[in-house]
């Protein structure tokens, strides 16, 4: 047998790293784990990159900067990107930046070896003869953290809602790494208070959401500007009224919420259903902070779109009621 063809998993993600592990298990490959771009590109100069599985959305060093390094050093890899950001122009960006492809996520065994074979990569890869391990049919793999499988559902639903958004505006989407925490009764008062913080300066909207158990408040702040280089972008004549700012509202809002929350639900397999928008204001306000210091523990999702060439930002907080952890823990199993 020849020697294992060195590769490279780069995701932020422990979840997709062990996924994409488990997909390239059956054959004769030297796997080294990256956690973002450095790590990656330090594994290619050392000679393990052969083939390089890389994620977009990541800290210190992103996907993008990663092949425009990849490409400064001529580095010899094969780079194949796996992202759940499925905007058109991210694919297009990663091709013109050498990537020979783009796979999809969340990760599937078929998908990836499809893949490789459409590459011309799959004819080179020897069966692997070593014992591989049974692998459970439920319940969560100990060595991750319970917000490593939800950061890992969140990165693939944001990646969904973007799409949508850079469809509706014509637009490229940037997309910071979300924020996800498992975070005490204490800290929710304090969150809320942020939140209450930065509508009195910005334009915030509240959605409720409920399905199989699993119910939450969605909270969509848009920055001072936001929306009046969306009217623009939008080519909407006129003045920034009030009405027009409520249609401006209801309609990104929707966009972002229900995409999300689709492609979340999608993973867990759960229809969410949503209440009717209500934009903050002198005449509404959030949930009283007493009313939450009951909770024990809640799970908070931040965040965040960042529209290329406009100041166009907003932050969306997925805030879960404590009675949904554990049918939230229940779905994610499958994972």
């Amino acid at each position: 047998m020849s020697a294992p063809i060195p590769v490279v998993i780069c995701d932020d993600s422990p979840l997709a790293r062990k996924q994409m592990g488990r997909s390239l298990a059956e054959w004769n490959l030297s796997v080294t784990e990256a956690s973002h771009g450095l790590e990656a590109i330090e594994a290619a100069r050392a000679g393990k990159a052969h083939l390089l599985f890389l994620d977009l959305n990541m800290p210190i060093m992103d996907g993008y900067q990663t092949l425009e390094r990849i490409r400064a050093q001529d580095l010899p890899c094969i780079v194949i990107v796996v992202s759940g950001d499925i905007q058109p122009q991210a694919r297009k960006r990663v091709l013109d930046l050498g990537a020979i492809g783009f796979i999809r996520k969340p990760i599937d065994k078929d998908a990836v070896r499809e893949a490789l074979a459409s590459y011309g990569i799959l004819d080179e890869l020897e069966p692997s003869h070593k014992e591989l391990s049974a692998l459970p049919t439920s319940g969560f793999d100990q060595s991750l953290q319970l917000q490593d499988y939800y950061q890992e559902l969140s990165n693939i639903a944001l990646g969904s809602a973007a799409e949508r958004l850079a469809q509706l505006l014509g637009v490229f989407v940037q997309l910071p790494v979300p924020r996800v925490r498992l975070i005490e009764g204490e800290e929710i008062s304090a969150l809320l208070e942020q939140v209450r913080i930065e509508s009195g300066s910005a334009d915030t909207l509240c959605q409720g959401f409920l399905g199989a158990g699993i119910a939450g408040e969605a909270m969509l702040v848009f920055d001072q500007h936001s929306l009046e280089d969306m009217a623009k972008l939008m080519q909407l004549d006129g003045d920034m009224t009030p009405q027009l700012k409520r249609e401006l509202l209801m309609d990104i809002a929707n966009v972002l919420i229900s995409a999300y929350l689709g492609a979340l639900g999608d993973q867990i397999q759960v229809h969410f259903s949503q209440g009717p928008p209500v934009i903050l204001g002198s005449h509404c306000d959030l949930p009283p902070s007493a009313e939450l210091e009951r909770w024990q523990q809640t799970l908070t999702i931040e965040l965040g779109y960042r529209v290329e060439g406009y100041d166009i930002s907003c932050n969306l907080l997925l805030l879960f009621t404590e009675d949904s952890l554990a049918a939230l823990h229940e779905r994610t199993k499958h994972l």
